[in-house]
């Protein structure tokens, strides 16, 4: 099996519905790791860690998003796995501190 990490960035309304829950929720029932957070100019961005299909499959839910979201563009980036980062590690939440993966 193929373990892969990829940086994600979602554009369109996907603040204030409930996206990065989505995501957490999305990537937990999935087995992934990795973080999600909201951006100032009203993207969210994040990075998804696991087995290569189902960060795939990961993306294609990303790309759907709830229900109350409206997904106009998904750009994804593949970023080196970090070793460290194993099985039991989880998905996590974060504030946008001015840094961030872009």
């Amino acid at each position: 099996m193929t373990v892969k990490r990829v940086h994600f960035l979602a554009h369109g309304k996907v603040q204030g519905v409930f996206y990065r829950k989505y995501a957490i929720e999305r990537a937990t029932a999935r087995g992934l790791t990795g973080w999600v957070q909201n951006l100032p100019n009203g993207k969210v961005e994040g990075e998804a860690q696991g087995i290569e299909g189902e960060v795939e499959a990961f993306l294609k839910d990303l790309d759907k998003g709830p229900a109350a979201a409206h997904v106009v563009r998904l750009d994804r980036t593949e970023r080196e796995v970090v070793e460290s980062e194993g099985q039991g590690a989880g998905f996590e939440k974060r504030r946008y501190n001015g840094g961030g993966g872009i």
